[in-house]
């Protein structure tokens, strides 16, 4: 992956976006997509749409949210502990003894606390830690002193960033999606610079928000947007560690390129184009089977209007919803490639219907 490529991937993975709190990661993705769109526009939500060719009939919409998983502060006590409550999808044994970044009229360390070992009884030792009983301690012996630096509302992020480790793998909070973000953005240098694209096809590439509290962002910009055809992006559960059976989720490993959606939402025609175009453009991919609902934005794209055919593109990563997710970044930039092969491929002519 080219230097400028990995500088961009830290600075969004650097940027702390909990649902709802976008912004900061809508900067760096708004003043890089610029350099190569013809039209860079933010809605009301906050979704940020560039776009190549906005005259075209045939729209396509790539779609990578740019949110992550947080944290909330509902209440300061009188000891000036901040108790949160959670901005998606967490494992309440995961914060525990974290530190994280509250974001308030200044960012302030904190260490996430709770009941010491010595001090649970039998029956506590024995169940996961409620939410509940934890708190954030930024170090303030009362409520007045806590409020002199945050806030009711203010947003909390654990404090991991972008590391390398061995071979093309790399680990850092909030991959999920970040890398996908990433991945839309780089699909629009990709076509700008390496060309394409036909005559009469326009790409729009969004990066969403509230993704991990039910795809909102994807909702309303698809309805904008009115595309044609659409690719979301997420990351998937990889298969390839102990205690998780390949029998029941099947098999999908780190390193051996992104996966390509099968199942109800994504359209026959646009999965034969993905697939054509890994296998033309020699990209590596694993077919990933989606039976049912999706739980990312290419769902709220399906249904959205009168519909949308749309394909999953996903980035294998391992222990999800942590502030360690491991990736491949040859995976990331493969999926880049295959996301732009699939816009080349389709014209204005295209048709979708399945029969």
């Amino acid at each position: 992956m080219r230097n400028r490529s990995i500088e961009f991937l830290r600075a969004l993975v650097g940027a702390p976006s909990p649902s709802g709190f976008e912004q900061p990661a809508a900067q760096p993705y708004r003043g890089y997509v610029e350099q190569f769109a013809d039209r860079v526009t933010t809605d009301i939500h906050g979704n940020v749409i560039a776009v190549m060719n906005p005259a075209a009939p045939m729209k396509i919409m790539l779609a990578g949210h740019m949110d992550e998983i947080g944290f909330i502060v509902h209440h300061i006590s009188e000891e000036g502990l901040l108790h949160f409550s959670t901005i998606g999808g967490h494992d309440s044994v995961i914060p525990v003894g974290q530190m994280v970044w509250v974001h308030g009229k200044q960012r302030v360390a904190g260490a996430i606390g709770r009941k010491a070992i010595h001090l649970l009884n039998e029956d506590e030792r024995k169940k996961k830690p409620a939410i509940q009983d934890l708190w954030i301690d930024i170090g303030a012996t009362s409520r007045a002193e806590a409020e002199t630096v945050v806030g009711i509302g203010n947003a909390a992020t654990y404090q991991y960033d972008f590391q390398t480790l061995l071979g093309d793998r790399a680990v850092a909070r909030g991959f999920d999606n970040k890398a996908g973000l990433f991945i839309v953005a780089e699909t629009l240098r990709l076509l700008r610079e390496k060309g394409g694209l036909p005559d009469g096809v326009g790409v729009y590439a969004v990066g969403t928000v509230q993704e991990e509290i039910g795809s909102r962002g994807a909702r309303t910009s698809a309805f904008n947007i009115s595309a044609q055809t659409g690719l979301a992006v997420d990351m998937e559960h990889a298969i390839d560690y102990p205690g998780v059976s390949k029998a029941q989720h099947g098999q999908l490993d780190l390193g051996k390129g992104p996966s390509i959606s099968r199942g109800a939402n994504t359209n026959p025609v646009v999965f034969d184009l993905m697939r054509r175009a890994a296998v033309e453009e020699s990209i590596p991919y694993q077919v990933q089977v989606t039976p049912g609902t999706s739980p990312a934005d290419a769902n709220a794209m399906q249904i959205n209007g009168a519909g949308m055919a749309t394909g999953l593109l996903g980035v294998p990563l391992r222990y999800m919803h942590t502030p360690c997710e491991v990736v491949s970044l040859e995976d990331v930039e493969n999926c880049a490639r295959l996301m732009a092969a699939y816009c080349r491929r389709v014209t204005p002519d295209t048709n979708f219907v399945p029969w």
